[in-house]
């Protein structure tokens, strides 16, 4: 009876938890794109409720709810389904997309190419585990094992790679050190290059709509904006260049100049972002993150130096920092406490508060690294592989 109690709270935990994942794609993710693909929405909100079921049950193994024998059976349940999705399902859509937005590929030979495909990852999957002492005889090759040994690996190395990109991104976008003094006048200029960029667009599009109808353009047609733009036409009208060249190099102008055009709205969207940034630090919050940036680069620095010195000389810490603390707590100050009991229940405040900034932040992170590079096409394949990052 106790055992279907403790697996029907945890069935009820995993239905929140993907109508969470499943809000979260369809309200955040893909609320600009009208085409939602529901297979892709099956496997982000799976993945999303089994990541949330394993944080879920460290709390519980933390705090003593459910039996053991019922927290084991289904720790190892959600661990051989996670396995599946991240070796088996995920990799093998993933390339099932890939080769479907290939327009060289031929429908019939999409599934077989995705089959050998996905072999080839599977087959460099294992490769990983070859320099680290991972097989064991006392283990089976299809043991949880073996494939959590590999995502081990391959984890850490990704969880490293985020990690020194945090480190590095938020003093860097936190600080007033690293913001560039932006005055309303560079604005003004960059904006007023584009409009002048714009209007030599629209002046040269109507002559190339003119000469292929055959209608000589006249200095009197148009009405430019610029001494620039009047120099540009009269050099054309008293050229002595074939209409075809002529249009052929208007339109070389015109791909020139709306490359141009972009970088123009690019550099000054990027200046309108500083210029906020810059009225944003001088509020409460702006100071209270630029202290925070200084002092996260500077705790940064003191455990690269004190982990380089642990591994100089081989030293290994035999107390968490909670209970070191608290003991500090005790000696110098002089509370009375009992050091295990606290200790236990401070961790276990903390692991709840990385529990949820965790959760919070990768959603955060995910949803602005999808609207950075997606696309109505790649769409998919870029939220198959943030469910495998996940």
């Amino acid at each position: 009876m106790g055992f279907l109690v403790d697996t029907l709270v945890i069935l009820i935990t995993q239905i929140v938890f993907f109508a969470g994942g499943w809000v979260f794609f369809v309200k955040q993710l893909f609320r600009d794109y009208e085409v939602h693909h529901t297979l892709v929405q099956l496997i982000f909100s799976a993945t999303f409720s089994l990541s949330c079921t394993m944080f879920e049950l460290i709390i519980f193994e933390i705090v003593g709810v459910l039996d053991t024998s019922s927290r084991y059976f289904h720790w190892n349940l959600g661990l051989y389904l996670i396995l599946f999705m991240v070796i088996v399902i995920i990799p093998f859509n993933i390339g099932y997309f890939i080769l479907s937005n290939i327009r060289l590929v031929k429908k019939q030979l999409i599934r077989p190419l995705t089959v050998l495909i996905w072999l080839l990852y599977i087959y460099l999957f294992w490769k990983v585990g070859d320099p680290f002492p991972i097989l064991s005889p006392k283990q089976g090759i299809f043991s949880i094992e073996q494939g959590i040994s590999r995502i081990g690996v391959i984890g850490v190395t990704v969880m490293a790679l985020l990690s020194g990109f945090g480190a590095v991104n938020y003093p860097y976008t936190s600080m007033a050190y690293f913001m560039r003094q932006v005055s309303p006048g560079d604005i003004q200029a960059i904006e007023k290059r584009l409009m002048q960029t714009m209007d030599l667009i629209v002046v040269k599009k109507k002559r190339i709509a003119l000469a292929k109808k055959g209608v000589t353009m006249h200095g009197s047609q148009t009405s430019p904006t610029s001494p620039s733009l009047w120099s540009s036409m009269l050099r054309t009208v008293t050229s002595k260049e074939s209409p075809e060249t002529d249009v052929k190099q208007l339109k070389q102008d015109v791909g020139a100049l709306e490359e141009l055009s972009r970088q123009l709205f690019l550099e000054a969207h990027d200046l309108h972002n500083m210029q906020e940034r810059l009225e944003w630090a001088t509020t409460w919050k702006g100071k209270y993150f630029n202290f925070l940036g200084y002092f996260f680069s500077l705790y940064c620095l003191w455990k690269i130096f004190i982990s380089t010195i642990n591994i100089v000389f081989d030293r290994v810490g035999k107390k968490d920092p909670v209970t070191k603390g608290l003991e500090i707590a005790v000696h110098w100050i002089g509370l009375e406490m009992d050091v295990a009991f606290w200790s236990q229940h401070v961790s276990f405040f903390l692991v709840g508060c990385i529990v949820v900034t965790s959760i919070r932040g990768l959603l955060l992170t995910l949803t602005k690294f999808f609207y950075a590079i997606s696309s109505s096409k790649s769409s998919t394949i870029i939220v198959l592989i943030l469910a495998q990052i996940m």
